[in-house]
């Protein structure tokens, strides 16, 4: 089933269960799907459409820090919730540790030996996390190996 058939599919649970938070949101996820679709003036490929779905997130999570420095906690709140239903159609996340050992494999491949090479080991490893891990997590953990 693709994402927009899955989209479809909670919206009307939703419509149905009169659950307006997730409501809201999937419709935002849809509309997003859907200008992504016409966009590229083809239908999405699963890689494509986790591409919408990571910054979809990624958005939410960085508008928290803003509205949580502005004092905004309801709005947090939503946004909180909303991730967790974006989080919904995302791939398993892997941990941190399956996140470090992959990091270590792509610093092998690439036989990094400095913070130099810190561009040729995000690229060798980020294409094996689509949508499994947070770029900030892989950053930071790239970071800290090339750093010993």
């Amino acid at each position: 089933m693709s994402l927009l058939d899955s989209l479809n599919k909670d919206m009307v649970a939703a419509m149905k269960s009169h659950d307006k938070a997730t409501l809201g949101t999937v419709r935002m996820l849809k509309a997003a799907v859907a200008n992504e679709k016409i966009n590229l003036g083809h239908d999405l490929t699963p890689d494509e459409e986790l591409a919408v779905l990571s910054r979809e997130l990624k958005q939410r999570k960085d508008s928290i820090k803003e509205y949580e420095e502005a004092g905004r906690d309801d709005t947090v709140a939503q946004l909180k919730q909303e991730i967790k239903i974006v989080q919904g159609y995302m791939p398993e996340q892997l941990s941190t540790d399956e996140v470090r050992a992959l990091v270590s494999q792509a610093i092998t491949e690439v036989g990094a030996t400095s913070k130099a090479d810190f561009g040729k080991v995000m690229k060798a490893v980020m294409p094996k996390l689509k949508g499994q891990a947070d770029g900030k997590l892989v950053n930071q953990l790239v970071n800290e190996q090339l750093n010993k």
